[in-house]
This record gives structure tokens, C-alpha cells and sequence, in this order.
């Protein structure tokens, strides 16, 4: 898939407008900045280690995605042009229908439906490439992740270690995504079911 085939549009309740496409290799620096933007708590929620910053083989890594096994959509607010919000999946070798997912949304922008609207179109680039379920790896205390993850349906725990939890969802099937497609329209008015029930992601 080419990096500009998929953008979308996104206007939150409070009227900002985001671009959401593909990360690109010339995103490093916008990458390396959002990541200066997240608390302590959030980088050890996303890495599950201490991180002070990001490594240029970690850019690399993170940037330089061939958008079939790997892919990551970047949500952008259009008239700064900084990224808020990152969704990532990495198809996993041993299983090539299922895939390692992540969410990250930068603290100063959590809570207004940016992690639900990119999960919904990750999910969708998901099933494009042939995977039929995500998997993810957590702290056991990110009940917000856990939660998020349960609209695409009942999560199943395939591990649990002291202080992490992993579990798997399936996708909808393509043509059975009506919940999504409302979930990203609410998600867009700031109106998540995850948010009305007090749930910050």
C-alpha cells in the first residue's frame, strides 16, 4: 500500500480538524516530538519500560513500515501539522492472521475519541491485509486499553504475567463494521460509549 492512498478526515466536537494517513519515513522528527509530549506514566504504558526518548533505530523501526505486515496510521491536527495520535499493527510471523496492536494518543489530547477513531481505522487496514485479529500486550492496570479494545467485541486473555495482561479480539468481517462506522462518527463528536462511561483514552 502506498503511504498517501488512505487519509481521512476528522473533525473533533470542539471543531479541530485532523488529518489521519500513514506514517511515512520523513515523520521521524514529528514522531520524536509527539513522544516528548507523553507524561512518564503514558510512555510506560505504551513501552512497559522507563523511556526517555526514542532511539534512531527506534525511528527507523517505527517510521520505515511497508504497510502490509506492519502498518501505522498517524492522526495529524491539520493546522499545525503536529501529530496527536498514533494506532500501529505488526502482523505476527508465527500466526499471519493475527497482529500485535497499539494506541497512543499524546496526554494533552486524551480523552476526546482520538484512540477509539484510530483503532476503528486500523482495524480497517487490518482486514485489508488478511488479519482477522488483534492482539495486544498491557499493563494489567490499563483498564482504558482493555476497555477500548472491547468494540470489536469480547476480548480473550491468552496470558497474563505479574503487573501485564495479553489478550486477543477478533475483527468484524468486512461489511459488518455498522458499530464502527457509528463508533467513529460518535468518536469524532467526542461522544464515545467508552467516554460516557468515563473512560480517558
Amino acid at each position: 500500500m502506498l503511504a498517501g492512498a488512505m487519509e481521512r478526515n476528522l473533525r473533533l466536537a470542539d471543531g479541530t480538524e485532523l488529518l489521519v494517513r500513514p506514517i511515512r519515513p520523513d515523520d521521524k522528527a514529528a514522531l520524536a516530538a509527539a513522544f516528548e509530549r507523553l507524561g512518564p506514566e503514558s510512555r510506560y504504558t505504551r513501552f512497559l519500560a522507563p523511556m526517555g526518548s526514542l532511539s534512531e533505530s527506534q525511528l527507523k523501526y517505527l517510521t520505515e513500515v511497508d504497510h502490509h505486515d506492519h502498518e501505522a496510521l498517524v492522526a495529524i491536527e491539520a493546522e499545525t501539522g503536529e501529530g496527536v495520535g498514533v494506532a500501529r499493527f505488526v502482523r505476527l510471523a508465527d500466526d499471519p492472521q493475527a497482529a500485535e496492536f497499539a494506541v497512543t494518543v499524546v496526554d494533552d489530547w486524551q480523552g476526546r475519541g482520538i484512540g477509539t477513531a484510530l483503532l476503528a481505522l486500523l482495524a480497517d487496514r487490518a482486514r485489508d491485509e488478511g488479519i482477522e485479529r488483534f492482539r495486544g500486550l498491557m499493563l494489567a492496570r490499563n483498564q482504558p486499553v482493555q476497555d477500548l479494545v472491547k468494540m470489536f467485541g469480547r476480548p480473550r486473555v491468552v496470558d497474563r504475567q505479574p503487573g501485564t495482561v495479553e489478550v486477543e479480539v477478533d475483527l468484524p468481517p468486512a461489511g459488518a463494521g455498522e458499530e464502527l462506522t457509528a463508533m467513529l462518527r460518535a468518536a469524532a463528536r467526542g461522544e464515545t460509549a467508552l467516554e460516557r462511561r468515563a473512560i480517558r483514552r
